[in-house]
């Protein structure tokens, strides 16, 4: 360095203000987790030299503390879903996906998405990954045992059901017990590392580093104390992560979302990469966008109550995944909301759950609950007798429950209090970052391209891009995928270049 200068992710720096190059490389990868560890591969793999750079002591980022759920299939069907009789074809796979994430979804990177899932779980089995060739039929949120696939969206949910196929496409790494994102990385860290990829832990990425044309030629980063300016030759891939633990950048972009009481993902989930990003003329999207969820089951019995608002009224059919649930509950204009269940439904609630919601109110009667909870005269009697007279023939015209969840609910009555802020478990994560080609290079405001620059991950709009039409494993699907396609466009670029 020249000088040392004042380092901020939103101001990259001239070349130059830099004096010499302290690390040279093909390509420099911000973050080792899911992203960035398939970007590693993939570049490494390629005869590229890569340089990982990552701020905390261990690779994994929030790939490492998710359940280890991958939402993949098309191509009539991973290994697995084959094995065990499932067909999925890649128009299945698209048309369900465009569903999920219309109207901001990026029909190229679906479509992509779609056309390489099943050959990703491939290649994730190469990397070591393991997965159980058995399927879990119940609703869960992660198995809690070493199955491999499970229904994890939905795919048996009204409106989809109506016009896509179900097929379980979520593939939880084999791990007994819940937390496989840890075992997951736990691999890609190894094939990266033996495919020759070079690790800098404890070493914070500061700034990007751009020459008069405005392409970005490296970056800064900080390793005990010390700055370093690092060469990327091909380019810099961002995979740091999205913004959920940055709470100024959630209020400024996603302010529903603080309705929640537990964000989801690691410390490191700033939004730098992004910040960066910006620095140099990118342009982000769907910032507004997060997952909001209330992980109401287990117990699955839950499934059979219904949900209302203040007003004693249904919003939802209540057999939608539960990151749908959470998000139309924030969307609804009330300051109330409870789960309503009778005995059979409340089931095993107080020996397992996750929502951690109180009972706040009992009843031998629909009458009674209604006074308990002060809701107006007559709405939750003349819902549940609705309800009711409808279940009993397999039957729910309003939100069209599917007839497997549905049967009438009879005294005694209890009601959960599932408000967002009044103790009920609402977690959520971001769902924006840059805007992206398919090959993770970062775009422009104009629609030209950042060159040099690629991103992946959370810190780029994927895949997913509504909290209403997640499925559990689809980032942690997206993250690696994604982080392979930059990783291997990097190492492209560099091969024009020498």
């Amino acid at each position: 360095m020249k000088q040392t200068p004042t380092f901020n992710p939103a101001r990259a720096l001239k070349l130059d203000e830099i004096g010499q190059w302290d690390i040279e490389t093909d390509v420099a990868i911000v973050g080792f987790g899911g992203a960035g560890s398939c970007a590693a591969i993939e570049a490494a793999k390629a005869g590229a030299s890569v340089h990982v750079f990552e701020a905390f002591s261990a690779a994994g980022g929030s790939t490492a503390l998710s359940g280890g759920e991958v939402y993949l299939g098309g191509s009539g069907g991973t290994a697995v879903q084959k094995k065990l009789g499932f067909a999925d074809s890649t128009a299945n796979l698209f048309n369900y996906l465009m569903m999920q994430h219309a109207p901001q979804g990026d029909e190229a990177k679906i479509r992509a998405y779609a056309e390489g899932a099943a050959k990703h779980f491939d290649w994730l089995v190469a990397q070591g990954v393991p997965f159980k060739e058995s399927f879990l039929d119940e609703r869960v949120v992660e198995p809690m045992t070493d199955d491999c696939l499970i229904y994890s969206g939905n795919e048996k949910a009204w409106p989809e059901v109506d016009h896509c196929k179900p097929v379980p496409r979520g593939h939880a790494v084999q791990l007994e017990g819940m937390g496989a994102g840890a075992v997951l990385m736990q691999h890609l860290e190894q094939a990266a590392l033996a495919a020759g990829a070079h690790a800098y832990y404890d070493c914070r990425a500061l700034c990007l580093i751009v020459d008069d044309e405005g392409e970005v030629v490296g970056l800064v980063v900080r390793q005990d104390g010390r700055e370093m300016a690092v060469r990327a030759r091909a380019g810099v891939v961002l995979c740091a992560g999205g913004f959920v633990m940055n709470e100024d950048m959630v209020r400024r972009y996603a302010p529903k979302l603080l309705r929640g009481n537990y964000p989801i993902g690691n410390p490191g989930d700033t939004g730098a990469g992004i910040q960066m990003g910006l620095s140099v003329g990118g342009v982000a999207v769907n910032m507004h966008e997060g997952f909001f969820t209330l992980p109401f089951y287990p117990p699955s019995t839950l499934t059979y109550g219904i949900i209302v608002n203040d007003k004693g009224q249904r919003f939802i059919n209540e057999d939608a995944y539960h990151g749908r649930v959470g998000t139309d509950i924030i969307a609804q204009n009330s300051e109330r909301f409870y789960f309503i269940v009778d005995v059979d439904a409340y089931g095993s609630y107080e020996e397992l759950n996750f929502i951690n919601a109180d009972v706040v109110a009992t009843g031998d009667s629909v009458e009674e609950l209604e006074r308990e909870l002060g809701l107006p005269e007559q709405t939750l009697v003349e819902t549940l007798t609705s309800y009711n007279r409808f279940a009993e023939k397999g039957e729910d015209p309003l939100f069209h429950k599917q007839p497997e969840w549905l049967r009438p609910l009879t005294s005694p009555l209890v009601a959960l209090d599932v408000t967002p802020g009044r103790g009920a478990y609402y977690s959520y994560f971001t769902l924006g970052g840059l805007d992206t080609l398919p090959g993770g290079e970062v775009l422009r405001t104009d629609g030209s391209i950042v060159p040099g620059l690629y991103a992946a991950g959370r810190t780029a709009a994927g895949v997913p891009r509504r909290g209403r039409g997640y499925n559990s494993g689809i980032s942690v699907g997206d993250a690696t995928f994604s982080g392979r396609q930059a990783g291997i466009a990097a190492t492209e670029r560099a091969r024009r270049d020498r």
